[in-house]
């Protein structure tokens, strides 16, 4: 019997429309009856999945990090699992899973099976899969357009940042968390140009949140860039890039299970490239919530299962 399958795909991600029929082909070719649906309405992917909840056995969601994003509510309601054909820009939760951005390979790796069960970030109500972020980040998004991605791609997020950047004022904020193992509960007040809090690796086309983070370690990894001069990120962007920013003394570090963030005014935040809530800003960490078909691993953690 064939595997039924919901397939999801932004036609308007930068690789969406010139893949797809690719896609339709490999995945029959293995064995798949699609179902498939449009993403062009992303705030409409919950529904959909839910609507399906019965008629599938898995969902495919052909897109970048934003429409995964979008569908994960509806994911999450059906315990359906995500197949991934990374079609986006950054494709950060791909390459966290290491998922190649071959579509066959991407088919072949869903076909193969083997699912891992992953955190997500939960920030006021919103699930996250890469990173919640609140400063430049927010910027960047509203001054990157659809055109300048699917144009130049990940080069599309370093023009624009250094645009936002020169422009970078800081912002006043106090962080409250409690470090993992302990009862007690920390805060501190920082001056900041971004507080970014990471799920999983990787986030921003391939910056690392954390140079250990992974999506299943059950914990949040928070960075606040603390800087004096807006020069000073220059510098940092090697660290930033490799995760190694604890290294650096102007960027703050901490590790938990539950952050929260407060500012003298709302501030936007960024949840995997699209904004959609405001401080104040509580954040927790969902253990195991969601399951991902990923490459087959010569290892077999307890976060690997075969179906």
């Amino acid at each position: 019997m064939d595997t039924r399958a919901l397939l999801l795909v932004n036609r308007h991600a930068r690789r969406g429309k010139e893949d797809l029929l690719q896609a339709i082909q490999c995945l029959q070719e293995l064995g798949f009856a699609l179902r498939e649906e449009s993403t062009e309405h992303p705030e409409h992917l919950a529904e959909v999945i839910q609507r399906y909840r019965d008629q599938v056995d898995m969902v495919i969601v052909g897109g970048g990090d934003g429409t995964l994003n979008a569908a994960v509510q509806g994911l999450v309601a059906t315990h359906l699992p995500l197949g991934i054909l990374p079609l986006g820009t950054a494709n950060d939760l791909a390459r966290t899973l290491g998922i190649p951005s071959s579509v066959p390979e991407a088919c072949q790796i869903i076909a193969g099976g083997q699912l891992r069960s992953i955190d997500l970030g939960w920030v006021n109500g919103q699930y996250f899969l890469n990173t919640a972020s609140m400063g430049l980040s927010v910027k960047i998004t509203r001054n990157l357009t659809s055109e300048a991605k699917r144009t130049w791609g990940v080069l599309a997020y370093a023009a624009t940042a250094i645009q936002v950047l020169l422009k970078a004022r800081p912002f006043q904020a106090e962080i409250r968390w409690r470090a993992p193992n302990s009862e007690k509960k920390e805060s501190v007040q920082v001056k900041t140009l971004q507080i970014a809090v990471g799920n999983g690796l990787y986030y921003g086309g391939g910056m690392a949140v954390a140079h250990d983070a992974d999506v299943d370690d059950q914990r949040l990894d928070l960075y606040s860039l603390e800087v004096d001069h807006w020069w000073e990120v220059i510098f940092a962007l090697p660290a930033l890039r490799k995760g190694t920013q604890f290294q650096l003394p102007n960027i703050r570090t901490i590790e938990a299970q539950e952050i929260e963030v407060f500012t003298r005014k709302p501030r936007s935040i960024n949840t995997d490239g699209e904004i959609t809530t405001m401080t104040p800003a509580h954040f927790r960490v969902i253990p195991h919530a969601l399951s991902v078909f990923v490459p087959k691993s010569q290892e077999s953690p307890e976060s690997y299962v075969k179906i």
